[in-house]
Formats: structure tokens, sequence, C-alpha cells
């Protein structure tokens, strides 16, 4: 092979490692640190306007994440799971990336969840019943 076909090639491969690189830096932490929040598989998603709520269920347990539109400065969130007949587990206080994750072992009962950024709010009455 010639060298300058070989540097060439070498030349695409640092090129496409570096620009996977840099991408995975862009993305927003939201995104990344709500993926990492939660085991299991994503089964729904309630949006608003000022965000989302990220539901994932694994093994009985259902979690939950509130995710907002523009992570990045400090706000009032909040997440809660309720599994019926239970107390709900909530996670609420000022944050930059997402509130929780908050878990509860729910079996193959129905359970509620809601949360909030700033003073806009969603609830998913029963679910996953």
């Amino acid at each position: 092979m010639d060298r300058a076909v070989l540097r060439r090639r070498l030349a695409l491969g640092l090129a496409v490692l570096t620009g996977s690189g840099l991408l995975s830096l862009a993305l927003p932490g939201a995104a990344q640190a709500a993926s990492a929040a939660c085991s299991g598989r994503q089964v729904r998603t309630l949006s608003f306007a000022a965000g989302s709520v990220r539901v994932y269920r694994s093994n009985g347990y259902v979690c939950a994440v509130t995710v907002p539109a523009r992570p990045g400065r400090p706000q009032a969130m909040s997440v809660s799971v309720q599994a019926r007949g239970n107390r709900p587990v909530t996670d609420r206080g000022r944050y930059s990336q997402h509130a929780g994750p908050v878990t509860v072992h729910a079996g193959h009962r129905c359970v509620r969840v809601t949360g909030a950024v700033g003073t806009r709010t969603v609830s998913s009455g029963w679910i996953l019943c």
C-alpha cells in the first residue's frame, strides 16, 4: 500500500474519532444524565411545557426522572412515583439538570407519576396497570 493512501486512511480515522468525541461532549447534560439515571426500558414520556418526565420499568420496579426543557440553571423541580396502595416517593428541590431518579417497587400494580418544573406540572393518572 502506498504511504499517501495509508496517511489518508489514518487521517480519516482520526477525524472520525475526534468528531465522535466532540459529539458526545456536545450532548446536553440532561440527556446524558437522564438516560443514566434509571435502569430498565423507557415505557412512557410525559411531556409538558417546561420539560418532560421519563418513566422506566425493570423487574417490577418503576423509576422516573423529570428533565427540564432548558437545563443548565438551577430551578425548582420535582418528580414523584406512587404505587397504588402505597405512599408516593418524591424528590424535590432546585436542580440544574434533572430531578430524581425516584424508584418504587410496583410489581403488577398501577402507578401514578407526577413531575414539575417551576410552576408547570404534569400528572399521569394511574398507568402501567
